[in-house]
């Protein structure tokens, strides 16, 4: 097929492949040699239309399959650990940690670090109250230097009224560790630790690109509170 071709096609950027391909009407096979290269392509167009009006159009917004993510780990795609079970049509499921973190204040200041405090989960569950702001982390670690990585919340999930994050379900390509959820909840709900709680997904990236490297939340090992402190130092 034309997608396992582009497979085998797949490579480091810079290496050499031969391909032989075969044209109707021509008896003798013919043989390209090539170097491996990103192909970009312009997924974004944009106009500036009269009386300041943008006008912009997204021509492509790729997103993997399932099968794509599991043809990809251990390669391009980590997660430890890994269950195929967990695997969606075009995602795959990150559990609750047992681990939790709130903060004691009742004012936050973005300019300072805030005190928290950890909190379990205990086997009977716990249970989260509305107004107040829960730190949670997956207990799935998850790497890919290759494709952006976005989270989500599941629909069961949401159904329940319980946000798994606030505004931070984007990642960067080239991020590794635990994801810190920022969970809060219309209503009182209890929560359970082991639960699918949210799932992640891949988009492909056009165009060159640097890898996240960031000090703040990179290679992880758990929970972490925000560091937006640290824009002011």
């Amino acid at each position: 097929s034309l997608s396992e071709a582009v497979d085998l096609m797949r490579g480091p950027v810079g290496s050499g492949i031969e391909l032989t391909i075969r044209r109707s009407g021509i008896k003798k096979a013919l043989t390209f040699n090539i170097v491996r290269e990103i192909i970009q392509i312009q997924s974004v167009k944009s106009e500036l239309l009269e009386k300041n009006i943008g006008y912009i159009r997204l021509t492509s917004f790729n997103e993997n399959s399932g099968k794509q993510i599991e043809k990809e780990l251990g390669k391009t795609i980590h997660i430890d650990p890994y269950d195929p079970s967990r695997l969606n049509p075009n995602s795959y499921n990150l559990r609750l940690h047992h681990e939790m973190m709130t903060y004691t204040g009742d004012t936050l200041d973005m300019s300072k670090p805030n005190e928290t405090t950890s909190v379990r989960i205990p086997e009977e569950g716990f249970l989260m109250k509305p107004g107040k702001l829960y730190l949670a982390r997956t207990i799935e670690h998850t790497k890919t230097d290759t494709y952006v990585p976005m989270l989500e919340g599941r629909s069961s999930i949401g159904r329940l009224g319980l946000f798994v994050h606030v505004t931070a379900g984007f990642g960067d390509v080239g991020f590794s560790g635990f994801w810190t959820l920022e969970m809060f909840c219309v209503q009182p709900i209890r929560i359970y630790a082991g639960v699918e709680i949210c799932q992640i997904y891949y988009h492909d990236i056009k165009g060159d690109y640097s890898k996240y490297e960031s000090g703040k939340y990179q290679d992880n090992n758990g929970i972490q509170a925000s560091k937006l402190y640290k824009d002011f130092q």
